[in-house]
Protein backbone atom coordinates (compact mmCIF):
# COMPACT_ATOMS: atom_id res chain seq x y z
CA UNK A 1 0.00 0.00 0.00
CA UNK A 2 1.19 3.51 -0.76
CA UNK A 3 2.25 5.70 2.11
CA UNK A 4 -0.57 7.96 3.20
CA UNK A 5 0.71 11.55 2.90
CA UNK A 6 0.67 13.91 5.84
CA UNK A 7 -2.46 16.07 5.78
CA UNK A 8 -4.56 13.35 4.08
CA UNK A 9 -8.19 13.59 5.17
CA UNK A 10 -10.25 10.60 6.28
CA UNK A 11 -13.68 11.67 7.38
CA UNK A 12 -13.14 14.27 10.09
CA UNK A 13 -9.54 13.19 10.66
CA UNK A 14 -6.28 14.45 9.23
CA UNK A 15 -3.20 12.22 9.03
CA UNK A 16 -0.20 13.70 10.88
CA UNK A 17 2.45 10.96 10.98
CA UNK A 18 3.26 7.29 10.41
CA UNK A 19 3.18 5.12 13.54
CA UNK A 20 3.99 1.69 12.16
CA UNK A 21 3.20 -1.01 9.64
CA UNK A 22 2.31 -4.68 9.97
CA UNK A 23 1.27 -7.61 7.87
CA UNK A 24 -2.35 -6.49 7.57
CA UNK A 25 -2.07 -2.74 7.35
CA UNK A 26 -0.47 0.51 8.39
CA UNK A 27 -1.21 2.73 11.39
CA UNK A 28 -1.02 6.53 11.30
CA UNK A 29 -1.39 9.23 13.89
CA UNK A 30 -4.22 11.65 13.15
CA UNK A 31 -5.98 14.63 14.63
CA UNK A 32 -9.40 16.13 14.26
CA UNK A 33 -9.42 18.41 11.23
CA UNK A 34 -10.33 22.07 11.61
CA UNK A 35 -12.26 22.14 8.33
CA UNK A 36 -15.65 20.51 7.71
CA UNK A 37 -15.67 16.92 6.52
CA UNK A 38 -17.63 17.77 3.36
CA UNK A 39 -15.21 20.41 2.03
CA UNK A 40 -14.32 18.01 -0.83
CA UNK A 41 -10.53 18.25 -0.59
CA UNK A 42 -9.59 14.60 -0.12
CA UNK A 43 -12.21 12.93 2.00
CA UNK A 44 -14.97 10.81 0.59
CA UNK A 45 -18.23 12.65 1.11
CA UNK A 46 -20.06 9.37 1.57
CA UNK A 47 -17.46 7.89 3.89
CA UNK A 48 -19.74 7.46 6.89
CA UNK A 49 -22.48 5.88 4.80
CA UNK A 50 -20.02 3.50 3.15
CA UNK A 51 -18.50 2.66 6.51
CA UNK A 52 -21.82 1.46 7.81
CA UNK A 53 -22.42 -0.71 4.76
CA UNK A 54 -18.92 -1.88 4.01
CA UNK A 55 -17.38 -2.44 7.44
CA UNK A 56 -20.41 -3.17 9.51
CA UNK A 57 -19.89 -0.21 11.87
CA UNK A 58 -19.35 3.52 11.40
CA UNK A 59 -20.56 6.44 13.42
CA UNK A 60 -23.47 4.34 14.62
CA UNK A 61 -21.10 2.15 16.63
CA UNK A 62 -20.67 4.86 19.20
CA UNK A 63 -24.39 5.40 19.44
CA UNK A 64 -24.93 1.69 20.21
CA UNK A 65 -22.28 1.72 22.94
CA UNK A 66 -23.54 4.94 24.47
CA UNK A 67 -22.16 8.41 24.11
CA UNK A 68 -18.40 8.39 24.41
CA UNK A 69 -16.02 11.30 24.26
CA UNK A 70 -13.68 10.91 21.29
CA UNK A 71 -10.29 12.58 21.79
CA UNK A 72 -8.90 15.06 19.31
CA UNK A 73 -5.94 12.78 18.55
CA UNK A 74 -6.45 9.21 17.39
CA UNK A 75 -4.76 6.42 15.45
CA UNK A 76 -5.98 5.42 11.99
CA UNK A 77 -5.42 1.84 10.92
CA UNK A 78 -5.50 1.53 7.13
CA UNK A 79 -6.43 -1.91 5.77
CA UNK A 80 -6.02 -1.71 1.97
CA UNK A 81 -7.96 -3.87 -0.46
CA UNK A 82 -6.67 -2.46 -3.76
CA UNK A 83 -4.81 -5.07 -5.78
CA UNK A 84 -6.00 -7.96 -3.63
CA UNK A 85 -7.78 -10.99 -4.99
CA UNK A 86 -11.49 -11.09 -4.12
CA UNK A 87 -10.90 -13.75 -1.47
CA UNK A 88 -8.11 -11.72 0.13
CA UNK A 89 -10.22 -8.58 0.10
CA UNK A 90 -13.05 -10.44 1.81
CA UNK A 91 -10.60 -11.65 4.44
CA UNK A 92 -9.46 -8.11 5.10
CA UNK A 93 -13.01 -6.85 5.45
CA UNK A 94 -13.65 -9.77 7.83
CA UNK A 95 -10.67 -8.64 9.91
CA UNK A 96 -12.16 -5.18 10.21
CA UNK A 97 -15.53 -6.67 11.09
CA UNK A 98 -13.98 -8.76 13.88
CA UNK A 99 -12.28 -5.74 15.40
CA UNK A 100 -15.41 -3.63 15.20
CA UNK A 101 -17.63 -6.36 16.63
CA UNK A 102 -15.28 -7.09 19.50
CA UNK A 103 -14.91 -3.41 20.38
CA UNK A 104 -18.67 -2.97 20.36
CA UNK A 105 -19.32 -5.94 22.65
CA UNK A 106 -16.31 -6.04 24.98
CA UNK A 107 -15.50 -2.53 26.17
CA UNK A 108 -13.04 -2.52 29.06
CA UNK A 109 -10.33 -0.18 30.41
CA UNK A 110 -7.66 -2.72 29.41
CA UNK A 111 -8.80 -3.00 25.80
CA UNK A 112 -7.95 -0.37 23.20
CA UNK A 113 -11.07 1.52 22.12
CA UNK A 114 -12.34 1.58 18.56
CA UNK A 115 -14.32 4.74 17.85
CA UNK A 116 -15.35 4.28 14.23
CA UNK A 117 -14.70 2.39 11.00
CA UNK A 118 -14.77 3.88 7.51
CA UNK A 119 -14.60 2.45 4.01
CA UNK A 120 -13.00 4.80 1.51
CA UNK A 121 -14.64 5.23 -1.88
CA UNK A 122 -13.43 6.04 -5.40
CA UNK A 123 -12.81 9.68 -4.57
CA UNK A 124 -10.03 8.55 -2.24
CA UNK A 125 -7.93 7.62 -5.27
CA UNK A 126 -7.09 4.28 -6.83
CA UNK A 127 -4.50 3.39 -4.17
CA UNK A 128 -7.00 3.78 -1.34
CA UNK A 129 -10.25 2.87 -3.07
CA UNK A 130 -12.03 0.27 -0.90
CA UNK A 131 -9.57 0.56 1.97
CA UNK A 132 -11.03 0.04 5.42
CA UNK A 133 -9.91 2.56 8.04
CA UNK A 134 -10.34 1.93 11.76
CA UNK A 135 -10.37 4.97 14.04
CA UNK A 136 -8.81 3.90 17.31
CA UNK A 137 -7.52 5.19 20.60
CA UNK A 138 -3.97 6.44 20.31
CA UNK A 139 -1.14 5.00 22.42
CA UNK A 140 2.37 6.15 23.21
CA UNK A 141 4.05 2.94 22.06
CA UNK A 142 3.82 -0.84 22.14
CA UNK A 143 5.20 -3.18 24.76
CA UNK A 144 7.57 -4.47 22.07
CA UNK A 145 9.00 -0.97 21.66
CA UNK A 146 9.32 -0.63 25.44
CA UNK A 147 11.26 -3.90 25.66
CA UNK A 148 13.55 -2.94 22.80
CA UNK A 149 14.21 0.50 24.28
CA UNK A 150 15.16 -0.99 27.65
CA UNK A 151 17.46 -3.67 26.27
CA UNK A 152 21.16 -3.60 27.33
CA UNK A 153 23.22 -1.07 25.43
CA UNK A 154 20.29 1.21 24.59
CA UNK A 155 20.87 4.67 26.02
CA UNK A 156 18.27 7.18 27.10
CA UNK A 157 15.63 4.78 28.48
CA UNK A 158 15.36 3.31 31.95
CA UNK A 159 15.47 -0.51 32.07
CA UNK A 160 12.17 -2.25 32.59
CA UNK A 161 12.12 -2.94 36.32
CA UNK A 162 10.52 -5.98 37.91
CA UNK A 163 7.85 -3.74 39.41
CA UNK A 164 6.95 -2.13 36.07
CA UNK A 165 7.01 -5.47 34.26
CA UNK A 166 4.76 -7.02 36.87
CA UNK A 167 2.30 -4.12 36.63
CA UNK A 168 2.13 -4.27 32.83
CA UNK A 169 1.60 -8.04 32.85
CA UNK A 170 -1.11 -7.69 35.49
CA UNK A 171 -2.95 -5.22 33.27
CA UNK A 172 -2.54 -7.53 30.27
CA UNK A 173 -4.11 -10.31 32.31
CA UNK A 174 -6.98 -8.02 33.33
CA UNK A 175 -7.79 -7.31 29.70
CA UNK A 176 -7.41 -10.94 28.68
CA UNK A 177 -9.55 -12.11 31.59
CA UNK A 178 -12.33 -9.79 30.42
CA UNK A 179 -12.11 -11.16 26.88
CA UNK A 180 -12.10 -14.77 28.01
CA UNK A 181 -14.91 -14.13 30.48
CA UNK A 182 -17.10 -13.02 27.57
CA UNK A 183 -16.19 -16.13 25.58
CA UNK A 184 -13.64 -14.64 23.19
CA UNK A 185 -10.11 -15.62 22.16
CA UNK A 186 -7.62 -12.87 21.27
CA UNK A 187 -5.80 -15.11 18.80
CA UNK A 188 -2.67 -12.96 18.33
CA UNK A 189 -1.42 -12.01 21.79
CA UNK A 190 2.15 -10.65 21.70
CA UNK A 191 4.09 -7.56 22.87
CA UNK A 192 3.37 -5.80 19.57
CA UNK A 193 -0.34 -5.98 20.34
CA UNK A 194 -0.04 -4.63 23.87
CA UNK A 195 -0.13 -0.83 23.72
CA UNK A 196 1.17 1.46 26.45
CA UNK A 197 -0.83 4.63 26.93
CA UNK A 198 0.38 8.11 27.91
CA UNK A 199 -0.28 7.34 31.59
CA UNK A 200 1.82 4.15 31.38
CA UNK A 201 -1.09 1.72 31.52
CA UNK A 202 -1.34 -1.25 29.16
CA UNK A 203 -4.18 -2.13 26.79
CA UNK A 204 -4.70 -5.06 24.47
CA UNK A 205 -5.07 -4.20 20.79
CA UNK A 206 -5.27 -5.69 17.29
CA UNK A 207 -8.29 -7.97 17.39
CA UNK A 208 -8.15 -8.99 13.74
CA UNK A 209 -7.88 -12.68 14.67
CA UNK A 210 -10.14 -12.50 17.70
CA UNK A 211 -13.11 -14.82 17.62
CA UNK A 212 -16.01 -15.79 19.84
CA UNK A 213 -16.10 -19.38 21.04
CA UNK A 214 -18.79 -21.79 19.98
CA UNK A 215 -18.73 -24.25 22.82
CA UNK A 216 -15.12 -25.08 23.74
CA UNK A 217 -13.42 -23.79 20.62
CA UNK A 218 -13.70 -21.64 17.51
CA UNK A 219 -12.06 -21.37 14.10
CA UNK A 220 -9.79 -18.68 12.70
CA UNK A 221 -7.72 -18.29 9.52
CA UNK A 222 -4.38 -20.18 9.61
CA UNK A 223 -2.53 -17.02 10.63
CA UNK A 224 -0.65 -15.80 13.66
CA UNK A 225 2.85 -15.00 14.86
CA UNK A 226 5.05 -18.13 14.98
CA UNK A 227 6.84 -17.19 18.23
CA UNK A 228 3.52 -17.21 20.09
CA UNK A 229 1.77 -20.22 18.57
CA UNK A 230 1.23 -23.18 20.91
CA UNK A 231 2.78 -26.51 19.86
CA UNK A 232 -0.51 -28.01 18.67
CA UNK A 233 -1.00 -25.21 16.13
CA UNK A 234 2.06 -26.34 14.14
CA UNK A 235 0.30 -29.58 13.22
CA UNK A 236 -3.32 -28.41 13.34
CA UNK A 237 -5.62 -29.62 10.59
CA UNK A 238 -6.87 -26.91 8.24
CA UNK A 239 -10.56 -27.23 7.45
CA UNK A 240 -13.04 -25.16 5.52
CA UNK A 241 -13.57 -22.90 8.51
CA UNK A 242 -9.86 -22.50 9.29
CA UNK A 243 -7.88 -23.92 12.21
CA UNK A 244 -9.27 -24.73 15.62
CA UNK A 245 -8.43 -22.31 18.42
CA UNK A 246 -9.14 -22.32 22.16
CA UNK A 247 -8.50 -19.87 24.96
CA UNK A 248 -5.47 -21.97 25.93
CA UNK A 249 -3.87 -20.51 22.78
CA UNK A 250 -3.77 -17.14 24.52
CA UNK A 251 -2.45 -18.74 27.72
CA UNK A 252 0.56 -20.12 25.84
CA UNK A 253 1.25 -16.72 24.27
CA UNK A 254 0.98 -15.12 27.71
CA UNK A 255 3.65 -17.51 29.02
CA UNK A 256 6.03 -16.48 26.24
CA UNK A 257 5.31 -12.81 26.95
CA UNK A 258 5.97 -13.18 30.69
CA UNK A 259 9.41 -14.55 29.89
CA UNK A 260 10.12 -11.79 27.38
CA UNK A 261 9.12 -8.99 29.75
CA UNK A 262 11.69 -10.03 32.35
CA UNK A 263 14.35 -11.36 29.96
CA UNK A 264 14.78 -8.27 27.75
CA UNK A 265 12.56 -9.66 25.00
CA UNK A 266 14.18 -13.11 24.79
CA UNK A 267 11.97 -16.11 24.03
CA UNK A 268 12.00 -19.09 26.42
CA UNK A 269 12.76 -21.27 23.40
CA UNK A 270 16.20 -21.14 21.76
CA UNK A 271 16.73 -20.40 18.09
CA UNK A 272 17.91 -17.65 15.76
CA UNK A 273 14.67 -17.60 13.72
CA UNK A 274 10.96 -17.94 14.49
CA UNK A 275 10.94 -21.32 12.74
CA UNK A 276 13.85 -22.54 14.88
CA UNK A 277 12.16 -21.36 18.06
CA UNK A 278 8.94 -23.01 16.94
CA UNK A 279 10.82 -26.27 16.43
CA UNK A 280 12.31 -25.93 19.93
CA UNK A 281 8.83 -25.41 21.38
CA UNK A 282 7.64 -28.59 19.66
CA UNK A 283 10.62 -30.54 20.99
CA UNK A 284 9.70 -29.36 24.47
CA UNK A 285 6.05 -30.30 23.98
CA UNK A 286 7.08 -33.78 22.79
CA UNK A 287 9.19 -34.31 25.90
CA UNK A 288 12.48 -34.28 23.97
CA UNK A 289 13.79 -31.09 25.61
CA UNK A 290 13.28 -29.40 28.99
CA UNK A 291 11.82 -25.94 29.48
CA UNK A 292 14.77 -23.66 30.20
CA UNK A 293 13.87 -20.18 31.35
CA UNK A 294 16.19 -17.23 31.86
CA UNK A 295 17.12 -16.66 35.49
CA UNK A 296 16.29 -12.98 35.12
CA UNK A 297 12.63 -13.96 35.38
CA UNK A 298 11.59 -13.63 39.07
CA UNK A 299 10.62 -16.84 40.83
CA UNK A 300 6.90 -16.12 41.07
CA UNK A 301 6.67 -15.19 37.40
CA UNK A 302 8.74 -18.22 36.42
CA UNK A 303 6.15 -20.45 38.09
CA UNK A 304 3.36 -18.58 36.35
CA UNK A 305 5.05 -18.78 32.94
CA UNK A 306 5.73 -22.51 33.39
CA UNK A 307 2.02 -23.11 34.02
CA UNK A 308 1.12 -21.06 30.95
CA UNK A 309 3.60 -23.04 28.84
CA UNK A 310 2.07 -26.41 29.59
CA UNK A 311 3.02 -28.74 26.68
CA UNK A 312 -0.56 -29.65 25.78
CA UNK A 313 -3.88 -27.84 25.67
CA UNK A 314 -5.14 -29.93 28.59
CA UNK A 315 -2.19 -28.81 30.73
CA UNK A 316 -2.93 -25.16 30.10
CA UNK A 317 -6.71 -25.43 30.33
CA UNK A 318 -6.45 -25.79 34.11
CA UNK A 319 -4.85 -22.33 34.32
CA UNK A 320 -7.48 -19.83 33.28
CA UNK A 321 -6.54 -16.17 33.05
CA UNK A 322 -8.81 -15.45 35.98
CA UNK A 323 -6.98 -17.99 38.17
CA UNK A 324 -3.63 -16.55 37.07
CA UNK A 325 -4.85 -13.06 37.90
CA UNK A 326 -5.91 -14.20 41.37
CA UNK A 327 -2.40 -15.55 41.97
CA UNK A 328 -0.85 -12.31 40.76
CA UNK A 329 -3.03 -10.19 43.03
CA UNK A 330 -2.34 -12.43 46.03
CA UNK A 331 1.39 -12.19 45.38
CA UNK A 332 1.22 -8.41 45.08
CA UNK A 333 -0.79 -8.13 48.30
CA UNK A 334 1.80 -10.23 50.10
CA UNK A 335 4.63 -8.05 48.78
CA UNK A 336 2.83 -4.88 49.85
CA UNK A 337 2.25 -6.28 53.34
CA UNK A 338 5.93 -7.13 53.60
CA UNK A 339 6.97 -3.67 52.44
CA UNK A 340 4.62 -2.03 54.95
CA UNK A 341 5.92 -4.21 57.75
CA UNK A 342 9.47 -3.35 56.75
CA UNK A 343 8.71 0.38 56.79
CA UNK A 344 7.00 0.03 60.15
CA UNK A 345 10.01 -1.82 61.48
CA UNK A 346 12.33 0.94 60.32
CA UNK A 347 10.19 3.55 62.10
CA UNK A 348 10.15 1.48 65.28
CA UNK A 349 13.90 1.02 65.04
CA UNK A 350 14.42 4.77 64.90
CA UNK A 351 12.12 5.42 67.85
CA UNK A 352 13.10 2.58 70.16
CA UNK A 353 16.82 2.24 69.61
CA UNK A 354 18.16 -0.33 72.05
CA UNK A 355 14.66 -1.20 73.22
CA UNK A 356 14.28 -3.80 70.53
CA UNK A 357 17.41 -5.62 71.65
CA UNK A 358 15.90 -5.72 75.13
CA UNK A 359 12.70 -7.20 73.73
CA UNK A 360 14.65 -9.91 71.94
CA UNK A 361 16.61 -10.77 75.07
CA UNK A 362 13.39 -11.02 77.00
CA UNK A 363 12.05 -13.63 74.58
CA UNK A 364 9.76 -11.35 72.55
CA UNK A 365 10.66 -10.42 68.96
CA UNK A 366 9.98 -6.94 67.60
CA UNK A 367 6.91 -6.62 65.38
CA UNK A 368 8.85 -6.18 62.11
CA UNK A 369 10.87 -9.32 62.87
CA UNK A 370 7.76 -11.41 63.52
CA UNK A 371 6.20 -10.16 60.30
CA UNK A 372 9.22 -11.29 58.30
CA UNK A 373 8.45 -14.92 59.05
CA UNK A 374 7.40 -17.09 56.10
CA UNK A 375 3.75 -17.44 55.06
CA UNK A 376 1.50 -20.11 56.67
CA UNK A 377 1.91 -23.79 55.91
CA UNK A 378 -1.25 -23.77 53.85
CA UNK A 379 0.66 -22.21 50.98
CA UNK A 380 2.92 -25.27 50.67
CA UNK A 381 4.91 -23.67 47.91
CA UNK A 382 8.47 -24.54 47.11
CA UNK A 383 10.93 -21.69 47.20
CA UNK A 384 14.63 -22.75 46.73
CA UNK A 385 17.06 -20.11 45.46
CA UNK A 386 19.64 -20.78 42.79
CA UNK A 387 21.73 -17.92 41.47
CA UNK A 388 23.24 -17.31 38.08
CA UNK A 389 24.67 -14.41 36.16
CA UNK A 390 22.01 -12.65 34.18
CA UNK A 391 23.49 -9.96 32.03
CA UNK A 392 26.70 -8.07 31.54
CA UNK A 393 26.48 -4.50 30.34
CA UNK A 394 28.86 -2.96 27.86
CA UNK A 395 30.86 -1.65 30.80
CA UNK A 396 31.24 -5.11 32.32
CA UNK A 397 28.79 -4.76 35.21
CA UNK A 398 26.66 -7.83 35.85
CA UNK A 399 23.42 -8.60 37.62
CA UNK A 400 22.20 -11.71 39.35
CA UNK A 401 18.82 -13.42 39.20
CA UNK A 402 17.28 -16.00 41.47
CA UNK A 403 15.39 -19.17 40.71
CA UNK A 404 13.07 -19.88 43.64
CA UNK A 405 12.14 -23.52 44.02
CA UNK A 406 12.31 -24.49 47.86
CA UNK A 407 10.13 -25.59 50.74
CA UNK A 408 8.34 -22.91 52.78
CA UNK A 409 7.19 -25.48 55.37
CA UNK A 410 10.52 -25.51 57.23
CA UNK A 411 10.67 -23.50 60.44
CA UNK A 412 12.30 -20.06 60.34
CA UNK A 413 15.12 -21.25 62.57
CA UNK A 414 15.66 -24.55 60.78
CA UNK A 415 18.34 -25.66 58.38
CA UNK A 416 21.76 -24.15 58.71
CA UNK A 417 20.46 -21.20 60.61
CA UNK A 418 19.99 -22.90 63.98
CA UNK A 419 18.58 -21.01 66.92
CA UNK A 420 20.48 -17.82 66.11
CA UNK A 421 22.06 -17.59 69.61
CA UNK A 422 25.84 -17.26 69.64
CA UNK A 423 27.73 -19.98 71.44
CA UNK A 424 31.09 -18.16 71.60
CA UNK A 425 32.38 -14.71 72.42
CA UNK A 426 31.13 -11.96 70.15
CA UNK A 427 33.63 -10.94 67.48
CA UNK A 428 33.74 -7.66 65.56
CA UNK A 429 34.33 -9.30 62.17
CA UNK A 430 34.83 -12.74 60.69
CA UNK A 431 35.79 -14.42 57.43
CA UNK A 432 33.08 -16.35 55.59
CA UNK A 433 33.77 -18.87 52.85
CA UNK A 434 31.04 -18.86 50.20
CA UNK A 435 29.33 -22.21 49.66
CA UNK A 436 27.25 -23.27 46.64
CA UNK A 437 25.01 -26.29 47.26
CA UNK A 438 25.13 -27.13 43.56
CA UNK A 439 27.91 -29.76 43.35
CA UNK A 440 28.65 -29.09 39.70
CA UNK A 441 29.81 -25.62 40.77
CA UNK A 442 32.51 -26.91 43.12
CA UNK A 443 35.35 -26.11 40.73
CA UNK A 444 38.08 -24.05 42.43
CA UNK A 445 39.38 -21.16 40.40
CA UNK A 446 36.63 -21.28 37.75
CA UNK A 447 34.26 -18.38 37.24
CA UNK A 448 31.36 -19.94 35.37
CA UNK A 449 28.56 -17.36 35.19
CA UNK A 450 25.96 -20.08 35.69
CA UNK A 451 27.54 -20.85 39.08
CA UNK A 452 27.74 -17.27 40.33
CA UNK A 453 25.80 -16.30 43.45
CA UNK A 454 24.32 -12.96 44.40
CA UNK A 455 24.36 -10.71 47.42
CA UNK A 456 21.24 -8.89 48.58
CA UNK A 457 21.01 -5.13 49.01
CA UNK A 458 18.53 -5.37 51.91
CA UNK A 459 17.92 -8.58 53.94
CA UNK A 460 14.43 -7.50 54.97
CA UNK A 461 13.04 -6.99 51.46
CA UNK A 462 11.92 -9.64 48.92
CA UNK A 463 14.94 -11.44 47.49
CA UNK A 464 14.45 -10.70 43.80
CA UNK A 465 16.31 -9.05 40.93
CA UNK A 466 15.58 -5.54 42.21
CA UNK A 467 17.23 -6.42 45.53
CA UNK A 468 20.55 -7.87 44.31
CA UNK A 469 23.90 -6.10 44.26
CA UNK A 470 25.99 -6.09 41.09
CA UNK A 471 28.85 -7.94 42.78
CA UNK A 472 28.84 -11.69 42.15
CA UNK A 473 30.55 -14.38 44.22
CA UNK A 474 31.46 -18.02 43.63
CA UNK A 475 31.91 -21.14 45.71
CA UNK A 476 35.15 -20.87 47.72
CA UNK A 477 35.34 -17.05 47.72
CA UNK A 478 36.17 -15.56 51.12
CA UNK A 479 34.24 -12.51 52.37
CA UNK A 480 34.54 -10.41 55.53
CA UNK A 481 31.39 -10.01 57.62
CA UNK A 482 30.89 -7.51 60.46
CA UNK A 483 27.40 -8.26 61.80
CA UNK A 484 24.34 -10.45 61.29
CA UNK A 485 20.54 -10.21 61.05
CA UNK A 486 18.82 -13.17 62.71
CA UNK A 487 15.35 -12.74 61.23
CA UNK A 488 15.54 -11.59 57.62
CA UNK A 489 13.67 -12.78 54.55
CA UNK A 490 13.59 -16.62 54.45
CA UNK A 491 15.96 -18.13 51.89
CA UNK A 492 16.63 -21.72 50.87
CA UNK A 493 19.34 -23.20 48.69
CA UNK A 494 19.21 -25.83 45.92
CA UNK A 495 19.31 -28.67 48.47
CA UNK A 496 16.36 -27.27 50.44
CA UNK A 497 18.38 -25.99 53.42
CA UNK A 498 16.58 -22.95 54.70
CA UNK A 499 17.51 -19.98 56.89
CA UNK A 500 16.41 -16.50 57.85
CA UNK A 501 19.88 -15.42 59.00
CA UNK A 502 21.91 -12.95 56.91
CA UNK A 503 25.49 -11.67 57.21
CA UNK A 504 26.56 -8.17 56.25
CA UNK A 505 29.72 -8.47 54.16
CA UNK A 506 32.11 -5.83 52.96
CA UNK A 507 32.46 -4.90 49.30
CA UNK A 508 35.55 -3.39 47.78
CA UNK A 509 34.99 -3.46 44.02
CA UNK A 510 31.45 -2.12 43.57
CA UNK A 511 31.19 1.59 42.98
CA UNK A 512 28.81 3.37 45.35
CA UNK A 513 28.23 0.35 47.62
CA UNK A 514 30.42 -0.69 50.56
CA UNK A 515 28.38 -3.61 51.91
CA UNK A 516 25.85 -6.23 50.88
CA UNK A 517 24.17 -9.26 52.46
CA UNK A 518 25.00 -12.96 52.20
CA UNK A 519 22.28 -15.45 53.22
CA UNK A 520 23.44 -18.01 55.78
CA UNK A 521 22.62 -20.86 53.40
CA UNK A 522 25.48 -19.62 51.21
CA UNK A 523 28.19 -20.37 53.79
CA UNK A 524 28.92 -23.19 56.23
CA UNK A 525 30.61 -20.80 58.66
CA UNK A 526 28.68 -19.64 61.74
CA UNK A 527 30.71 -16.86 63.35
CA UNK A 528 29.60 -15.29 66.63
CA UNK A 529 29.03 -11.85 65.17
CA UNK A 530 27.12 -9.06 66.85
CA UNK A 531 23.61 -8.37 65.69
CA UNK A 532 23.30 -5.56 63.19
CA UNK A 533 21.41 -2.40 64.17
CA UNK A 534 17.63 -2.65 64.33
CA UNK A 535 17.55 -0.82 61.02
CA UNK A 536 20.41 -2.49 59.14
CA UNK A 537 22.15 -0.42 56.54
CA UNK A 538 21.53 -1.66 52.98
CA UNK A 539 25.16 -0.82 52.22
Amino acid sequence: MEVVPRGYRVGEWEVTDLIGAGGWGTVYAARRADVPVDDGRKADADADTEAGAGAGAGAGADAEAGAEAVPDEVALKFLPTAGLAPRQARGLVETARRETELSRRTRHPRLIRLFDSLTLGESAGSAFDGAVVLVMERAERSLRERLEASSPGRAGTEPLSVREGARLLTEVCEGLAHLHGLGWVHGDLKPDNVLIMADGSARLADFGLSVELTGTHAYIPPLGTPDYLPPERWSAALGERGVQVRQSTDIWALGVMIHQVFAAGASPFPGATPAARGAAAQEYADGRAPLRMDLRVPAFWRDLAADCLGPAHADRAAHTVESLLERIRAQRAQEQDHEQDHEQGQEEGQGQGQGQDGDREGGREPEHVRSAAPPPRSRRRRTVLAAAALAVTAGGAGAVGWLQLADDDRSPGGGASGSGKPTASIVSNARLEVYNAERSCHRPGERDNLCSLGLAIDPLLPYDIDNVALTRVWDGDVLTADCQVLQGVPVADEAGTRSVRWYRVRLTAEKGRTAAWLPAVRTKDRPALAQCPARPSPG
